[in-house]
């Protein structure tokens, strides 16, 4: 069963050659309730029909094709836990830079930045981002080479946050280290040898958080043009945290900074 929904009497298009499917429950509420441009949305038949009826009622008012199909259609489209919903929606836009200072602005923040530093694991990402928005944080910067992008897998593991926290990519990140700190930004790093504990962060700043590379951690020339480094002691037997944990931890450092309790 198909239902065909439009609004302003117009037909909305079936998915496009260059349309990304997100999958999951949330991911795709979430996409459907910020007015992303959703194309087309599967529904399992076995869903829950609650779900079914506040899915099929947000693809109304978004102009999407919602479809029923059999679960096994879904299994044989989809790669990963689908929990019975899949969506194809137009490519994921990234932000200036401009937009992350606006919208620090418009909140009356100083700003909060997070740059990830060839960050290639799209889980850690979408956990950074789900963080990110959680926190506070402004936007996310990562460089357009060798590092992940705005996937499906990053949108699933976000968990909606990827509607609501803006991504910028840049050419070079040491040229937006520079920029950054022309515009009066603190640029702060993260490195297992750096002498000073990430509880000193200052929130009452413009900053900037730096995490690197899974493995290599932040590049040799971008950690030099941070203004100083921070690490996070390590007590136990491994040597270091997995990037989007130690992002989280040093994102609530910032917030706990910046909204002590009363």
């Amino acid at each position: 069963m198909q239902f065909i929904f439009c609004k302003k009497e117009v037909k909305p298009m079936s998915q496009r050659q260059d349309d990304e499917m997100i999958i999951g429950k949330n991911p795709v509420i979430a996409a459907l309730e910020a007015e992303r441009t959703v194309n087309k949305v599967l529904l399992s038949e076995q869903l829950n029909i609650n779900v079914q009826k506040k899915i099929i009622s947000l693809g109304k008012a978004a102009g999407a094709v919602v479809q029923t199909v059999p679960r096994k259609r879904l299994d044989q489209i989809t790669d990963g836990n689908h929990q019975g919903v899949a969506a194809y929606v137009a490519p994921y836009p990234y932000s200036d830079l401009d937009d992350l200072f606006d919208r620090a602005e418009e909140k009356g923040e100083l700003p909060f930045f997070i740059i990830l530093d060839e960050l290639e694991d799209p889980h850690n990402l979408g956990s950074i981002m789900r963080t990110a928005d959680a926190t506070g944080a402004h936007g996310i910067i990562i460089p357009k080479r060798r590092s992940v992008g705005l996937t499906a897998t990053v949108a699933k593991t976000a968990a909606g946050a990827i509607e609501h926290v803006p991504v910028v990519r840049v050419t070079n990140i040491a040229a937006t280290v520079d920029e950054l700190k022309a515009r009066n930004v603190w640029v702060v790093g993260t490195a297992a040898d750096a002498d000073e504990d990430y509880r000193k962060l200052d929130g009452a700043i413009p900053i900037a958080l730096v995490v690197g590379n899974e493995g290599k951690g932040i590049s040799r020339l971008v950690k030099k043009k941070c203004d100083w480094t921070v690490s996070l002691p390590m007590q136990g037997h491994v040597s270091s945290l997995n990037a989007s944990v130690a992002c989280a931890l040093l994102l609530y450092e910032v917030r706990r900074k910046r909204t002590p309790v009363e």
